[in-house]
């Protein structure tokens, strides 16, 4: 227990603005916040495997919004929302009056009503996900302010087409964990590569939320990329700046190779050429869905001139040492598993297998702890309240 009320202790001392805010960018959340984010999600782990409970919220409503496929991010969301104390509901679209031609500012408004947070996934389309949520957003923002509702909820963004905030943050307290603590992680080294996948238009928010997060603890980030799967300029910038200011660094190789010499985390993840998403965003806005066939074909064409692009036992043994912590957010594609060729060879992912499942295993938390402190003014009094109580999470569990 000693452990858990230092942290309590040092979240005490961070100063942020989460409170009654929306996490849809981790580039726009202040260096405390992401901190604050981090440490409530270790604390709350922690607790958990005390086995004492968390409830706190005796109601309200955790609405999901899915508008992409989902396994892991869908069920950290309901399991975040179940161990604070709050229903989960998810909005089919299919089911609702969105298919009757509905308003995005009208659907935000109604699935509003006494809840406390709207999680929302919109990651596939190139210039719409985050555009989406803002729209959410505002729409909430309306409606709370005529007394529609008695209360603003939160929105949290389970991936869009800019950023996967959860996805990043349960990285980064991985990496936390391995190498003894944020403070820590300065001049560690991360190659964040692209890899081959027999499949097309995977989100660029993975890595784009991967460089712009680990470069502001003073990391080493390489991005590594065959031409064409350049990432949004904005987020290189940001990149670029908060690697500066934190002391760390920022490069663009073509090489997976030159990524992975020396490293001390290699993250290789396919994503989709910014071309690609753009050409599909349009095709779809413009009601010209029977081309998508002939885009898939080009563009899983030109995925095939990189099938070499995969993280095997060979490059592996030139990272720090020839262990470097392997990372994915999953479903990784894996050769001569889930498919002929991929991102990762058999033998390399399987020694890596469970690692990557408790990467994930961290999500809930995370998502858990921006739901804390964008609805909680003080974080800390209420974990310090959790843990004295002690009330356990279930029936002998302590």
């Amino acid at each position: 227990m000693h452990g858990i009320l230092s942290k309590i202790e040092a979240l005490k001392s961070l100063r942020h603005d989460l409170f009654n805010h929306d996490v849809l960018l981790t580039w726009t959340c202040s260096d405390e916040a992401v901190r604050a984010i981090v440490l409530v999600a270790e604390i709350l782990e922690d607790i958990a495997r005390g086995g004492v409970s968390l409830r706190s919220f005796e109601s309200g409503l955790g609405v999901a919004m899915f508008r992409d496929h989902s396994t892991r991010t869908r069920y950290a969301f309901r399991s975040a929302c179940n161990l604070l104390g709050l229903a989960t509901e998810e909005l089919d679209e299919s089911t609702s009056q969105i298919a009757h031609g509905e308003t995005v500012r009208e659907t935000a408004a109604m699935v509003g009503f006494l809840t406390e947070v709207v999680g929302i996934r919109d990651d596939m389309f190139l210039g719409e996900g985050h555009k989406y949520m803002l729209e959410v957003s505002a729409s909430l923002d309306e409606s709370h302010r005529a007394g529609v509702l008695l209360q603003r909820p939160a929105v949290i963004n389970l991936q869009s087409d800019l950023d996967h905030p959860t996805q990043s943050l349960a990285d980064l307290g991985h990496i936390s964990g391995r190498f003894g603590g944020l403070d820590r992680l300065k001049g560690r080294k991360l190659a964040m590569t692209w890899a081959y996948s027999p499949s097309y238009g995977k989100p660029l928010s993975v890595p784009q939320g991967i460089i712009t997060l680990m470069t502001r603890f003073g990391m080493d980030v390489v991005l590594a990329h065959p031409p064409g799967y350049e990432l949004v300029d904005d987020t290189i910038s940001a990149a670029r700046g908060f690697a500066a200011t934190s002391g760390g660094s920022f490069t663009v190789v073509d090489s997976m190779a030159a990524a992975f010499n020396g490293a001390d985390i290699v993250y290789p993840k396919s994503w989709a050429p910014m071309a690609v998403m753009h050409e599909r965003t349009r095709l779809i806005r413009s009601g010209e869905r029977a081309k998508l066939a002939d885009l898939e074909r080009d563009a899983l064409a030109t995925n095939a001139r990189f099938t070499d692009w995969e993280c095997t036992e060979a490059l592996m043994k030139h990272t720090r040492n020839g262990d470097a912590l392997y990372m994915h957010c999953l479903p990784a594609d894996v050769t001569g598993v889930g498919c002929a060729a991929g991102e990762v060879s058999r033998s390399v992912f399987e020694r890596a297998r469970l690692d990557t499942y408790r990467e994930a295993s961290h999500k809930p938390f995370v998502i858990a702890a921006m739901i804390l402190s964008t609805r909680v003014s003080d974080v800390a009094e209420l974990l310090s309240r959790r843990l004295h109580e002690g009330r356990p999470r279930r029936d002998g569990a302590r």
